[in-house]
């Protein structure tokens, strides 16, 4: 570590003397992090019709376009059927 004003730290098994983070900066994606983030988890077999995000995506885009032309709101649909 440079200089002995830097607040001492215990010792970490893992990390490595030649390890030097006296350039990062505290808390530089915290906010980011903070948010988190909308990850879906899709099943295997619809995972075969969508090889990645943007086929994802553009399926979705053409779903929402659809159910903005119904009468009913989807939800209200779906009340109904319950």
């Amino acid at each position: 570590m440079k200089g002995n004003n830097m607040k001492k730290m215990q010792k970490d098994p893992d990390m490595l003397e030649e390890y030097d983070f006296s350039k990062g900066v505290q808390g530089k994606y915290a906010k980011k992090y903070s948010e988190g983030t909308n990850v879906v988890v899709i099943d295997p077999d619809v995972s075969k019709f969508f090889p990645d995000h943007d086929s994802v995506n553009q399926a979705l885009r053409s779903l929402t376009e659809i159910i903005k032309k119904q009468k009913r709101p989807l939800n209200e649909s779906l009340q109904r059927t319950r």
